[in-house]
């Protein structure tokens, strides 16, 4: 899958068209997904665009904080370690860091260290 974004769509849109023909690309608008471009093949059926989309739409859904990694999955179709590995190719953190990772981070290097 290939993310770009409105700027860089207006400029070439033949490039997303290309990265269409072989997956779903995402739009992004400020960061955020706005819009899913797919190749539409006259033999292909609505079930394949369905498989093509929904990890797409799953990954957007879980970028945005909407699904949990869990729910994302079971939408995308794909086992957890799959989602999780296409979650980490398109650029997509699978672990977040919050208010209290650098807290954990010292309290786990303290407990490492005895």
């Amino acid at each position: 899958m290939y993310a770009t974004n409105v700027r860089t769509l207006k400029k070439n849109p033949s490039a997303a068209l290309r990265h269409a023909e072989e997956g779903p690309v995402v739009v992004l608008k400020g960061n955020h997904p706005n819009a899913v471009i797919l190749h539409l093949e006259l033999e292909q059926s609505i079930g394949e665009s369905e498989q093509a989309l929904l990890p797409a739409l799953a990954a957007s859904l879980y970028k945005d904080g909407t699904l949990s990694l869990g729910a994302a999955a079971q939408l995308s179709k794909m086992g957890l370690s799959s989602f999780a590995g296409h979650l980490s190719s398109l650029g997509v953190e699978v672990v977040g860091k919050d208010e209290t990772t650098e807290k954990e981070q010292g309290d786990l290097a303290r407990w490492l260290v005895l």
